[in-house]
Order: C-alpha cells, then structure tokens, then sequence
C-alpha cells in the first residue's frame, strides 16, 4: 500500500461524494431527524452502504472496460430500452439539477436576509454555470481540489451547528445500529423512502464509471487494473464516509432540537429573540414541520444568527458544488447513449434551463413554501 499512489487516484470518488451532500439529502436528513429524531439513522447509514457497493461496481466498469456506464449502455442494449434508459437518467438528473438551485436560492435569500428575492436567487444560480465553465479550463485536478474545498465548508459549518446543539450521544449510536422504528407511522415511512432516494442518486453511477477514466490505467496488466480497482474504492470509502459523517450532523442537529416540537414552542422562541420571521409558525400546537429554509430560520432563533448565516454557507456550498457534478454525468450520459458530442456550454445551458423554467416560476409565483415541498417531491423520483 503506498500514501503516494492513493493520492494519485484521489479525486474521482470525492466529486461523486457531492451527489451524497447535495440540497436534496440536506433537507430529508433535517426533516427525518425532525420527524423521527434518531430512529431512522440506520436507513441512512444502510442506504450509505448500498451507495458505496454501486459506486464500486461502476468504478470497476470503466476502470477494467475502458467505458464508462452510458457507453456500455449504448454497446449491450436494443434502441428502445436505450432510449427510455437515456430519458430516466435525464430527468434525474434535471430533478436534482432543479434541488441544487432550490437550495442555492434559498441559501442566497437566508444569507441576505430576504433582501435578494427567491426568484433573484434562482437567476444567480444562472451564473455559477458559467463559474463552472471558467474553471472547468483549468483541468481536472484543479475542479477536484475546489469539490475538497466545498465539502470541507460543508463538513466545517454543518459541524458548527453539531456542536452547538450537542445532541445525545447514546440515542444517536442507538439510532444507528438498531434498525427498528419505535412508534413510527406514515410520515416516518415517507422520510425513510426520501432518504433512500436523496443518498442513492441514479446519475452518479454514470458519472463515477466516467471520471476515472480519468487516470492512466495500462489495461493490458491485470496487476495495473486490480491495483487502480483497489485505490479507487478506498478512495471511494473514505470519500462516503466523509459524505456520511456530515448527513449524521444535520440528522442529530434537528433530532435533538427540533423532534416532538410544535409550532407554538417555536413561536415563542422566536419572538422573544425578535426573529424577524417569527411570523413563519403559526402559534398553534401542532407538530413543527421544517425544510430548508424554516432549518435555517429555527437554527437562528434558538441557537443565534451566526447559526442561521453558517447553515445558509453550509447550504449554497452543497448546491454549489453538486450542480457541477450534475453537469459533468449530464455529458457523459448524452455522449454515450446518443454518441451526440456537444460543448459543455451548450450542455450545461439546455440542462439549466430546463430545471430552472419550473423553479423560477414557482419561486415568483408562489412562496418558499412551495419551493421546497418541490424537494420532497423530487426525492420520491429519484426513489422511483
């Protein structure tokens, strides 16, 4: 085992890694942990690992193909299944384009303190294409290092809050390792199937088998292959545990303050700290229901506004670095599967827009509301 070479085959797994940490998996870790407190860590932590064995298995593809995933795709099967195979992997990647900017708009509003509207966010996230597209000049190894420098914003705020809030240690090691759900009905069962379809995201099989084609493999010496083989699910381990580590920090953070709450409790909490969107709960006793947003808002009135302005960093780091990737599976599925060679720009532009049509027009006709009940909505039909 060498230190050396493993560095040299870094990078691949931690930009899959995103798609682990994006907008959409950091709502449904803050509502199963709201909703079900520590019951359902166990279904993330299998769903990790189920994760991982599939990364596996499409690292393995191209390393030992040569091809990535759509490429095989495209060689093994008839023009039908091809075509419905090419359309399903679209539209999530178009739903989770749409997450990343539902969750960069809302960071932006929190960040400004509603100063820049939804719909303002979402028409700067038009911008962070292009921010892409600059870097993307650079080299690989260069965009690499910016994924390492996001999830290390990630890891350092949603850490933040961890602490702060100090959750119960116990429960969540009980949480973890007991797969059973104590007094759970329908919306636990609802949240236990989001988490599912937030961590696995279909795509990222795609963009995994792709991005190490990146790395020099001779495949003509099966020592070279099983060796890369080795270095890139290590690679692949650590990255997901790191993805893992910080989706168990935003589970607790809302399973200790936040599970069995309801909206009075917050209310008050709210309105005694002078929250300017203490008008968001109703005082009334029903359970509290947060998203994205609202996290942000309860975060800030509890624990301070450094906590609602560190969750919002936290929050368009994710949406930042995710819609990257989306774009990078968005190439290679369309050059595989329809052997259609498009620039980047253009590629990026058609997928934005696409995803960002919808969203800005329920971010301007509608409130945040709507915006992120889209989230729940699109974490089923990454699911199915």
């Amino acid at each position: 085992f060498s230190l050396r070479k493993l560095w040299a085959f870094t990078g691949p797994g931690f930009l899959m890694s995103i798609a682990y940490l994006d907008p959409g998996n950091i709502e449904s870790d803050l509502q199963s942990g709201a909703v079900a407190g520590f019951k359902l860590l166990w279904v993330l932590m299998l769903a990790t690992i189920i994760g991982l064995l599939l990364q596996r298995l499409a690292a393995r593809l191209g390393v030992v193909t040569g091809l990535h995933l759509a490429e095989v795709c495209n060689r093994q099967y008839h023009k039908v299944p091809r075509i419905v195979l090419w359309l399903m992997v679209e539209l999530a990647i178009i739903g989770s384009d749409m997450q990343e900017v539902i969750g960069s708009a809302i960071a932006i509003n929190l960040l400004s303190a509603g100063r820049v509207p939804l719909w303002g966010g979402v028409l700067i996230t038009i911008a962070d294409t292009f921010m892409f597209l600059f870097l993307d000049k650079y080299g690989l190894r260069k965009l690499e290092a910016l994924f390492g420098f996001l999830i290390t914003i990630m890891a350092l705020t949603f850490g933040y809050e961890y602490i702060t809030v100090k959750p119960d240690q116990g429960k969540l090691l009980q949480g973890l390792f007991i797969p059973y759900c104590h007094n759970c009905g329908t919306p636990q069962l609802e949240q236990a199937v989001g988490i599912v379809g937030a961590v696995i995201m279909p795509h990222n099989m795609y963009l995994h088998s792709a991005l190490v084609k990146s790395r020099q493999v001779n495949r003509a010496n099966k020592r070279e292959v099983q060796e890369a083989n080795k270095y890139f699910f290590i690679e692949s381990c650590i990255a997901l545990f790191v993805s893992f580590i910080i989706n168990i920090f935003v589970v607790s953070v809302f399973a200790e303050a936040f599970y069995n709450k309801t909206n009075a409790d917050v209310n008050s909490v709210c309105v005694n700290t002078s929250s300017p969107h203490s008008s968001l709960f109703p005082n009334n006793n029903e359970t509290l229901e947060v998203d994205i947003y609202k996290g942000g808002v309860v975060l800030g009135c509890y624990f301070g506004p450094a906590a609602l302005y560190i969750w919002a960093i936290g929050i368009l780091a994710a949406g930042q670095s995710s819609t990257m990737t989306g774009t990078y599976s968005g190439q290679f599925v369309m050059e595989g599967f329809l052997n259609l060679r498009w620039s980047r720009f253009a590629r990026v532009l058609l997928t934005r827009s696409i995803a960002i049509t919808p969203t800005l027009l329920v971010s301007i006709f509608q409130d945040v509301e709507h915006l992120t009940g889209m989230n729940d909505f699109l974490n089923v039909l990454m699911s199915l």
